[in-house]
């Protein structure tokens, strides 16, 4: 039998993670709205590309959720995969948009 305290630190932990996306997605945010405030080509294909990008990683996260509850996995697991999906895109724009 699993002990609380160890699903309990599984949750907490995830939940830490969260936030720390969380706190990332903000930065990629305040990044976006300053390429958006801009004028011309780059702020137009940045729209779009904002839009094209949350569909795809949607359906990414969904894919991932569904793999996971397929192959049997915890409701943690499942949250894992997902929160994964999330951390990668995430990641990518806040690389592309300091590079730029």
């Amino acid at each position: 039998m699993p002990s609380p305290m160890r699903a309990w630190s599984e949750w907490w932990a995830l939940s830490l993670r969260t936030a720390q996306l969380g706190w990332e997605a903000q930065m990629v945010i305040g990044l976006r709205l300053m390429r958006l405030m801009g004028q011309g080509a780059s702020s137009q294909t940045e729209a779009r590309r904002m839009v094209t990008e949350k569909v795809a990683a949607l359906a990414e996260a969904q894919a991932a959720a569904a793999t996971a509850v397929i192959k049997g996995g915890k409701r943690q697991r499942v949250a894992k995969k997902v929160l994964g999906v999330y951390k990668k895109r995430v990641r990518a724009n806040r690389r592309r948009l300091t590079r730029t």
